[in-house]
């Protein structure tokens, strides 16, 4: 992607934020379809979709430094370490496609809308709301009817063990999404996400290696399905996100990224043919309503995913322009 190119999505977040969310939220969708028309295991999966997109992403990051400046040491460290984090989320998420499957594995990720305020309550002392233990019993109900625990004929060759990676990537995600944002800086978001795809690329060859193999020549066919979830999820989908939320409401920029789960589930069964059981589409809903209300404005998750894990001052909030909500970034 070079310069023009990269100018062209930047009008058109400006220009028409909401089809732009939109349209992102659906490109992250597809990347659970691609990666199980790929056929690779985690390891190799979660190495190509980040390395296929570092020849993209490195123009956008050079221009970002010719503009705001480079990183410094502290912001280059913390980006590695959110790296291994995101690695661990993506191998554990691509197992549970593997187990579960695409569509279901996208609603289980959304776990992290109360693991991220948990965190943020045990290092910053954040209080957290009222409603909180009611979302968190409608989440776990979800989450437990999802992964097939009641009811039979359950979508998914291991959809138990697919449920406790699909939660395990949601920690892994949001202690990813935690230590950025609160080491980051709003002017260096594209050169960080380069330093997290650099890590991540290392991590997953390593951790692949030990866990499940890894391939370095999984074929035409496997590697074009990876550059497409590098193209639309990894890369598009992301900067689309990232560039266009901050520009609407909150509760506008909440309601479209519910396309990404509710859109994997669609395609999943229109491409892949899963057929999930009515006790699961139940669960499915009860997972994203239990999203959905932590991600509203109010909400401890979404102050601590726009201020970057730090509270936020009250008198201080007028005239201050609001940081993106980026709640269900690959």
């Amino acid at each position: 992607m070079d310069r023009n190119a990269g100018m062209i999505v930047m009008h058109a977040t400006r220009a028409r934020p909401r089809r732009a969310v939109a349209l992102g939220a659906l490109g992250i969708a597809t990347s659970g379809i691609f990666i199980d028309l790929s056929g690779t295991s985690p390891g190799t999966a979660t190495f190509f979709r980040c390395a296929l997109a570092l020849p993209l992403l490195w123009p956008l990051a050079r221009d970002e430094r010719r503009r705001t400046g480079g990183l410094s040491w502290r912001e280059s460290l913390v980006a590695a370490a959110a790296g291994v984090l995101f690695a661990a989320d993506a191998m554990l998420w691509t197992q549970a496609i593997l187990e579960v499957g695409a569509g279901l594995t996208a609603v289980l990720v959304n776990a992290q809308v109360i693991i991220v305020p948990l965190l943020s309550s045990l290092v910053d002392r954040e209080r957290l709301r009222r409603s909180f233990p009611a979302v968190v019993a409608c989440m776990a109900t979800g989450i437990v009817l999802t992964g097939g625990v009641v009811g039979t004929g359950v979508s998914g060759e291991a959809p138990v063990w697919g449920t406790v990676h699909a939660v395990l990537a949601a920690l892994c995600y949001s202690g990813f999404l935690f230590l950025l944002r609160r080491g980051g800086r709003t002017e260096g978001v594209v050169q960080s996400y380069r330093g997290v795809l650099i890590s991540a690329a290392v991590v997953s060859m390593v951790g692949g290696m030990l866990w499940q193999g890894m391939t370095v020549n999984p074929g035409w066919v496997a590697l074009g399905w990876l550059a497409l979830t590098a193209v639309c999820g990894q890369l598009g989908g992301w900067l689309l996100v990232a560039l266009a939320t901050f520009r609407l409401s909150s509760t506008v920029s909440s309601a479209l990224l519910m396309l990404t789960p509710v859109g994997a589930l669609v395609l999943a069964a229109v491409v892949l043919g899963e057929r999930p059981t009515l006790p699961q589409l139940l669960g499915c809903a009860l997972i994203l309503a239990s999203a959905y209300a932590a991600s509203a404005p109010g909400s401890l998750h979404h102050r601590c995913t726009s201020t970057g894990g730090k509270p936020r001052d009250n008198h201080r909030r007028a005239g201050r322009v609001r940081r993106p909500n980026r709640n269900n970034l690959p």
